[in-house]
């Protein structure tokens, strides 16, 4: 059995992801925002970074140094909780009560407040006081106050946030302050030097250096809602959130966001920072308007896997492969289908499903995006229009696809899975819409080829790209499927994915 992987968000006492001292955990899908001022300022040097420096390595970085750290700013959080104690039963006994009163009590019992304070860091980005910062730093703050680094404290009021990408703008009231020039965080390469600015533990401005580990680094949706991270081994602590990630040439290409430790607090090595060209682009909009509003297809996306790339018949397995559209929505207008495989958007090839999705929220609605296809092996181009995306989005989702490996008896593969024809009232059990057809998993043996793939309540909707309504369509095609694995399409709480299941 694997390791399980432990995820601390960024406080001193809370226990999932985050770099920051102070702020909450981020699960929720829904934007939160508020509207504030007029639209950014950003300097001629800001909007020109020079991306990664290609110079040989210096003996000193003091220089680049002292022109960046005046611009990363401690954020320091107050929240108001309100306690609520229960009322002791002593005092609501009807006994009790006859001899001091039907209030006696309540006095004791009156909420109180209590104030939980937390740290985290911020990047300046206009010289007339716009900062960026992330949403779990500020989430729930009845006052923040920004401190800089000349020790000036100076109070904050948010401008907007972004749940989905942990984004926050805060404004302050101040001029020509110190302001970052921003890089191209899609010219970073692995191995590029790199530094995490910020504010860790709350012992002062700190900077550590490393290299860029790995880019486009996705977690599952188990850190933010939109994941393209940069991974860093720069040292990333607590109470560096929402400050600066840096190139070798003082550029800022990520905003330091979340660490991945296993039974610790602090630093394991490998930390996560969100690219600064997505950043931007939330940014822009909350400077703008105070929300975002993102391009939206209506189709849930997956990667692919050996199996299903054998399957599909695939030249490759980067790209992403559809697994649901949403009837009436733009996927389903511009005529894309449940099976089809997307290779490029707007011409750029894509690596895999959650490359895909960052893509198109980045495209304004009303955009359209030309897609690439394959088609049952033939090659065809989708043009979509995009809509709007809702807040509570469940299309637009990506997934990762269990079952690898291969096998000879195709037959075997569902050998220990039972199943029963899915009812309107067995749908309402397992969260799937009324109208869904298929059988329902009712068990699956943990020896069976798909104790991976499988769990009970999935719904079984397609075999090998055939329709099941119920167990009799099941058994038939599953004794048809030929191949070293069988294809399913299974629906997993009201989302479709495909599985490849190959035998033993």
């Amino acid at each position: 059995m694997a390791k399980e992987i432990q995820f601390r968000r960024s406080t001193a006492i809370l226990t999932l992801v985050a770099a920051s001292l102070g702020g909450g955990v981020i699960a929720a899908l829904m934007v939160s925002s508020r509207s504030g001022g007029p639209p950014v300022q950003v300097t001629a040097e800001a909007a020109g970074g020079t991306g990664v420096s290609t110079s040989a390595p210096s003996a000193s970085y003091a220089d680049m140094l002292d022109k960046v750290t005046p611009a990363v700013v401690s954020v320091n959080t107050t929240q108001v909780i309100k306690s609520n104690p229960q009322q002791s039963p002593f005092f609501m006994d009807p006994f009790f009560q006859q001899f001091f009163g039907q209030g006696f009590g309540q006095q004791q019992a009156r909420p109180r407040n209590q104030k939980e304070y937390g740290l985290g860091s911020g990047v300046i980005v206009s010289k007339d006081g716009y900062i960026l910062t992330n949403n779990h730093v500020v989430n729930k703050a009845s006052d923040i106050e920004v401190q800089l680094l000349d020790g000036r404290k100076i109070k904050a009021k948010v401008v907007g946030t972004d749940k989905d990408t942990d984004v926050a703008v805060l404004k302050i009231t101040a001029q020509d302050l110190p302001t970052v020039h921003f890089g191209d965080s899609a010219k970073a390469r692995v191995g590029d030097l790199v530094f995490a600015i910020g504010n860790p533990f709350g012992v002062g401005q700190t900077v550590t250096m490393g290299i860029v580990s790995a880019k486009s680094r996705g977690m599952g949706g188990r850190i933010e809602h939109f994941e393209d991270f940069i991974q860093t081994d720069a040292s990333i602590n607590p109470g560096n959130s929402g400050g600066a990630l840096v190139n070798a040439n003082g550029d800022v290409v990520g905003i330091n966001t979340a660490i991945l430790a296993n039974g610790s607090e602090g630093n394991q090595g490998i930390g996560f920072a969100i690219p600064i060209n997505l950043v931007r682009n939330v940014m822009d909009q909350l400077i703008k308007s105070g929300k975002v509003t993102r391009g939206y297809m209506g189709a849930i996306l997956q990667n692919v896997t050996a199996d299903l790339e054998k399957q599909f018949n695939l030249p490759t397995a980067k790209g992403a492969l559809v697994s649901q559209i949403e009837a009436g929505k733009p996927a389903s207008q511009a005529g894309l289908k449940v099976g089809d495989f997307i290779t490029a958007i707007n011409g750029q090839s894509i690596a895999d499903a959650n490359d895909a999705v960052i893509r198109i929220i980045q495209m304004p609605p009303g955009t359209v995006a030309h897609l690439d296809v394959l088609r049952d092996g033939k090659q065809m181009k989708i043009n979509i229009t995009l809509g709007t995306r809702p807040a509570d989005d469940n299309l637009g989702r990506n997934f990762s696809s269990q079952g690898q490996g291969g096998g000879n008896n195709t037959s075997d593969a569902l050998k220990g899975v039972t199943v029963e024809t899915l009812t309107p009232e067995i749908a309402q059990q397992v969260n799937v819409p009324a109208s869904t057809k298929g059988v329902v998993v009712d068990s699956v043996d943990e020896d069976s080829p798909a104790a991976e793939a499988l769990q009970r309540g999935d719904v079984i909707v397609q075999v090998d790209r055939h329709p099941v309504t119920n167990e009799k369509d099941y058994e038939s095609l599953v004794q048809q499927a030929k191949g070293d694995s069988i294809l399913l399409l299974v629906n997993r709480g009201g989302s479709n994915v495909f599985v490849a299941i190959p035998s033993k």
